[in-house]
Formats: structure tokens, sequence, C-alpha cells
């Protein structure tokens, strides 16, 4: 598994975080509004606790490690938000029940369990709350730099698996079904993101094939072989980037409904 804490400093520094669009969009959904509660689970650098806490919201942001925390609350503070800041894992969060209006993932349900993360979920939101997970997704295109950037990923880090991704994520409604949510609704919406040539090379530093795995001599050693290869292929500076937003949104069960056998054995197990 990918240790972001190696490279958070990256990940704050150059990651874009998900843009305005998708805020107005779950506003519109009656997600995020002044007053209500909010948790963003494996929060990272904490792009969407500090779009909610812009919007009014209560927001309490939660990661395994406390290096992107640390860079969560600096950014949190240089804007003057008020955010809460918890590590704990987004399966076994030690929040009460029954707390949150809202409680999200951003860019990180693939690295849950997700069953596990979606009863933990549900038991903390309220009785008819909020779950939403969302992602930002740069997108591989025939030729384009981004698809030029994944080749040489995978030259460097031929163990990393998440190259030619699409930006959708089929398999997430079955995990939050799991879970006892219901109501389940996707929506989706491209735009392109301008990455100056910096900006990319340490967005793409930040990525779990490079600065979240690799040592640092590997790191750097990827970084003057992305530096080269821009300069050859693409020297337009900035670049605009496509991405994909994609966004699942679920109702938390009315009340919370017993607990079976199997589901008791999968908590303890992940505990």
């Amino acid at each position: 598994m990918a240790d972001f804490g190696k490279t958070a400093k990256d990940y704050a520094t150059h990651r874009a975080g998900f843009p305005p669009e998708m805020f107005r969009r779950l506003a519109a959904r009656g997600i995020g509004l002044p007053g209500q509660r909010a948790l963003d689970l494996g929060s990272g650098t904490g792009s969407l606790a500090r779009g909610w806490a812009k919007q009014g919201a209560e927001v309490t942001a939660l990661d395994i490690s406390a290096e992107m925390l640390a860079q969560a609350e600096a950014l949190s503070r240089d804007q003057g938000l008020t955010i809460a800041f918890r590590q704990a894992p987004a399966e076994r969060t030690g929040l009460p029940s029954g707390s949150f209006d809202v409680a999200a993932a951003g860019q990180c349900w693939h690295w849950f369990d997700g069953p596990a993360a979606a009863r933990e979920a549900a038991r903390v939101l309220k009785p008819q709350g909020t779950l939403v997970i969302a992602h930002f997704d740069w997108l591989p295109l025939p030729g384009n730099m981004v698809e030029t950037t994944e080749n040489l990923i995978r030259e460097h880090s031929p163990t990393w698996q998440f190259f030619g991704g699409t930006g959708f994520y089929p398999r997430w409604p079955a995990d939050v079904s799991a879970g006892g949510f219901g109501g389940i609704e996707t929506f989706t919406f491209d735009l392109e993101v301008p990455y100056s040539q910096e900006d990319w090379r340490g967005r793409v530093r930040a990525s779990a094939g490079v600065g979240g795995t690799l040592d640092p001599a590997a790191v750097a050693a990827f970084d003057v072989a992305l530096a080269e290869r821009l300069a050859a292929l693409y020297p337009e500076d900035p670049i605009a980037v496509p991405h994909r937003v994609f966004v699942l949104t679920a109702t938390a069960p009315s009340g919370r409904a017993p607990q079976s056998a199997s589901a008791s054995r999968t908590r303890q197990a992940v505990s």
C-alpha cells in the first residue's frame, strides 16, 4: 500500500483539489450546507474538508497519516478555516454514533476495506444522513501528456496498477449497499485543469506510483526523466490536463438495523 505521508508536501503544494463546480452540485442536492456536520474520511491534505468548511459546514477531517493531517491543518489555518483533525482509519473512526449529517471520502475509497468503511459511515451518520464518495482523476487519452506520464511511471514503478483509468467506479455502489445505504445516485462531469510544468511534475511525484512507493533517489530519477520528456514532447506551459469528476451519493438507513453475525465477524476482523 502506498504511504502518502512520504509525499505529503508535494501533495499539498501541487495537487489540484476538488473543483468548485463539484461543491456547487452537491450543495444543490442539500450536501455540505451551512450548519451541517461533515466528516471527511481519508482526508489527506483536506480538499473536501476545506471546501465544505468554506461553505459554513462544521467539518471533522480524519486520516491515518499524521504527515498528511499536518499539511491539511496548515492549509486550513492559512485560509482561516476551522476544521477538527483526527488520526484514525476510516473503518474505525472512534467517533460517536449518529453524529454527522454527511460522511465523505475523496480520492481514497479504493484504499479502504469498502464494506467495512460503509458500515462505519452508516454508524456515525444520523438517520437519513448522506454518504459521498468523490473522485477527481486525470484522464489518459491516446497520445496526451497523461498517457505519456503514466507510461513513464510504469517504467520506473512496475508494480503500479492505477494506470489507464476511465474515471468511473462501478464497484462502489455494491460497497455502500453492503453497508445498508439506499438511494444511491451518481453523477460525472469533465473539465480541463491547467498545470504548469513544475506543478505537473510535483503532482505526479505525489502519486501512489512515485512518491507513495519509491525511495527518494528513485523519485528524483523519475522526476528528471519526466522533466526531459515533457520538455521534448509537451513544451507548452501551462498545459490543459483533462480530468473527470465522479461522485456517488447514498442515504443512510432511517434507523440502525440489527447487525448480522457475518457483519459482526467482519467488524472484529478489521478491528
